[in-house]
């Protein structure tokens, strides 16, 4: 049966900004190096979405961003499986060294895919990469994991998700950081969100994500001092 959700195309998407909208919400933005560390939500894993085009959420942004500065240098070092000792010791000398004016990190959902996962640890090393992220200067930004994203072999996996959820938004207030919401979108009750693999999102997902960064940006751009979390 053809639903009103997979009948959507980026053009007509509601939560989707268009390219022009977009670029106009980025007017006078600042940033001219953007970077993205993590893993695979970081890098914009998804399979294709009919109707949208196959992008990862960061390139859009640096898309958008190329409108408003078209010199501006993009680097992301996403890699999927990276876990958070992974993204600190594998990736951030890499970001440091290209000196990032805007600096987006993901990281920590794959240290959920333990037997039993320490929190604690998890949030020591989170907070190592959150430090030396803002120790580079730039405009930090993060998002939350959706509540689409489960997975049936751990029966408790979206009360993880919720533990991590709460780790990064704690973080993201500690650095000033632009928090996207994903948990409690809008998003997350779309049929067809998730790719094959049941974890990742669709491009119309990554689609959507890239939105919500943009419009969190916005936000800054003007408040810089204000720490983000809307859609």
């Amino acid at each position: 049966m053809t639903t009103a959700a997979n009948t959507l195309t980026e053009e007509t998407d509601p939560l989707c900004l268009s390219p022009a909208r977009a670029a106009g919400l980025l007017t006078g933005a600042p940033w001219r190096r953007f970077a993205v560390a993590g893993d695979s939500l970081a890098a914009g894993t998804g399979d294709p979405s009919p109707g949208y085009a196959s992008l990862p959420w960061g390139s859009r942004v640096a898309d958008t961003l190329r409108r408003v500065c078209p010199e501006l240098a993009y680097l992301n070092t996403g890699t999927i499986g990276a876990t958070t000792s992974d993204t600190l010791d594998q990736q951030m000398d890499e970001i440091v060294a290209f000196g990032p004016d805007l600096l987006h990190i993901s990281c920590g959902a794959n240290d959920l895919f333990r037997r039993q996962p320490d929190f604690e640890v998890i949030e020591g090393m989170a907070r190592r990469v959150f430090e030396r992220a803002a120790a580079t200067g730039a405009r930090l930004t993060t998002f939350t994991l959706g509540r689409a994203f489960d997975v049936s072999a751990f029966p408790d996996f979206p009360q993880r998700v919720r533990t991590l959820n709460a780790i990064t938004s704690a973080l993201a207030a500690e650095h000033d950081v632009v928090l996207v919401d994903m948990w409690d979108h809008p998003l997350n009750s779309r049929p067809d969100l998730l790719s094959a693999d049941r974890i990742h999102f669709s491009t119309s997902g990554q689609a959507v994500m890239a939105s919500e960064v943009v419009k969190g940006l916005a936000r800054v751009i003007d408040a810089p001092a204000a720490t983000t979390t809307w859609w």
